[in-house]
């Protein structure tokens, strides 16, 4: 009882934090607070608890490296004119007909470069949300597959926080973390493409009978359009001309585009991501300087603070980046892996553990998982939290071998990474929405993101039918091979207790 009030004050508080919109993090260390005042009254030694703590905070280490890395990189492209060579180039390709699924690819595409769903919503998705609402195209679901696509790299890119975060908590090669993600989410993807193929060929259909564009959801949607029109329309017009926008604000050669280009190549190559990411630091520092003429006290001052042009415009479209962008998210982990050390300690969540290994056992590990991270991300409200929850709750759910290891790598990627943003009032799926000035239905349209989980869910499920058939017909064939049941030994515990034997 103790556990359950402690929690759900935990989770009022987070509530509160994004229901004001203030900073999550103080909530955060209420939590910390919270928790060991439940291990003291459990009788839990402070200096034990603090301890273990801190313990998981230094392992946290080396992904807080990487976020510092992410952070100058993202700065980088953003002042050597990289992410605006790309969108200048890629924006060229959209038109009224094709808008929706060409923004799911692009969004895709630039999500995999820069690995921050928030950076390719602040950029490719704004201008292609802007293109689209001044095409007429119907925000509902064009904002469904610029969050959709804007989560496709967050999830698997080399560069991407959640996939660093997710190699760190489980001990696995990152690398062949992304190649099993490539192969689980290939169908889900294409199926998304295809909704999309199929929602632009209905609203083209409409348009040219002459009843407009996206008139056939016009009925059901007509407030939210308007709304994201409105909100739109005053600078759809103003990016329209999106490369004479950027070639007014940079030097859009062909050299602006090595910087990405490495990121490619070199994850291909399997180079170690810290390595891949400082080499395309030190070619986007080469194109600052040489190409975009940018001195070195600005390239200093960028580099901590982000990324900031003159041009208002500009600005709207690529101001961030830098080390103080990630503090967020630094102090985030840190302070969740501190959560870590004192559930550990004070064993708040033993009795929940072992509530998701009975479901596990009944419906297998992925499809736990996924349930954990459906709750975990509707009471942590971001990413991050969630991601480590879900990772604590179901460690018992998975082996200490390599394997095993890489099991659970895959369905954290496949379950809270693209879960989380699915919940309404998660800054993890509202952030995107609010920077597109897309309406919150959107998230009814970000196939990709339930598609997933779902194929998922429906895989391991025909798998564990599919073994249980094989099983049942193995041991009809060979009856003196036929085990007798018995119960396992966490469910019997469970069930009846714990009863030491007095001695052999």
């Amino acid at each position: 009882m103790l556990e359950a009030g402690t929690m759900l004050l935990f989770c009022a508080v987070l509530f509160a934090s994004v229901a004001l919109g203030w900073s999550i993090i103080p909530a955060l260390f209420v939590g910390v607070l919270l928790f060991m005042g439940y291990g003291l009254v459990r009788r839990c030694s402070l200096r034990a608890m603090a301890s273990r703590a801190a313990g998981s905070v230094r392992s946290a280490g080396t992904v807080v490296v990487a976020f510092v890395l992410i952070g100058v990189l993202t700065s980088l492209w953003r002042a050597s004119g990289t992410i605006a060579f790309i969108v200048a180039h890629s924006t060229a390709v959209i038109h009224a007909a094709t808008v929706i699924p060409l923004s799911f690819l692009l969004c895709s595409a630039m999500s995999v470069l820069v690995g921050s769903s928030f950076a390719s919503a602040a950029t490719m998705g704004t201008i292609c949300m802007s293109l689209g609402l001044s095409m007429q195209a119907n925000p509902v679901m064009l904002g469904g597959a610029i969050l959709a696509g804007v989560y496709v790299g967050d999830r698997c890119s080399p560069v991407s926080t959640s996939a660093l975060l997710v190699k760190q908590l489980t001990h696995t090669n990152l690398f062949n973390t992304i190649a099993r993600m490539l192969r689980t989410g290939a169908v889900p993807f294409v199926l998304s493409c295809v909704v999309y193929v199929a929602a632009a060929v209905v609203e083209w259909l409409c348009a040219s009978g002459g009843s407009g564009f996206g008139a056939v959801s016009a009925a059901a949607t007509a407030g939210s359009a308007g709304s994201a029109r409105a909100a739109v329309s005053t600078n759809a017009s103003s990016i329209t001309d999106i490369g004479g926008l950027f070639s007014s604000a940079f030097d859009l050669h062909w050299l602006t585009l090595v910087p990405a280009l490495l990121v490619i190549v070199l994850a291909l190559l399997r180079v170690d991501v810290r390595l891949l990411m400082l080499a395309s630091i030190a070619a986007s520092v080469a194109v600052c300087v040489g190409v975009q003429h940018m001195e070195w006290a600005e390239l200093l001052r960028l580099l901590i603070f982000g990324y900031h042009a003159q041009n208002p415009q500009v600005a709207a479209l690529l101001d961030g980046g830098g080390i103080l962008s990630m503090l967020t998210v630094m102090a985030t982990v840190c302070i969740s892996s501190a959560y870590a050390g004192i559930f550990a300690e004070t064993r708040m969540l033993a009795r929940l553990q072992q509530v998701i290994e009975m479901l596990g056992h009944r419906i297998g590990a992925c499809g736990a998982t996924m349930i954990t991270a459906t709750c975990a991300a509707a009471l942590a409200c971001n990413q991050t939290l969630t991601i480590m929850l879900t990772h604590q709750l179901c460690g018992g759910l998975y082996g200490d071998d390599e394997s095993e290891r890489s099991a659970q790598a895959i369905d954290l990627e496949d379950s809270a990474v693209v879960i989380a943003p699915l919940i309404p009032w998660s800054i993890a799926g509202a952030v995107p929405l609010a920077t597109i000035n897309a309406p919150t239905l959107s998230l009814a349209a970000a196939t990709f993101l339930y598609l997933l989980p779902l194929s998922r869910m429906l895989a391991s499920a025909v798998r564990r039918r599919s073994g249980f058939r094989t099983r049942h017909r193995s041991q009809n064939q060979n009856p003196g091979l036929a085990i007798p049941h018995r119960p396992k030994p966490m469910l019997h515990m469970f069930a009846h207790g714990f009863h030491p034997k007095s001695g052999d």
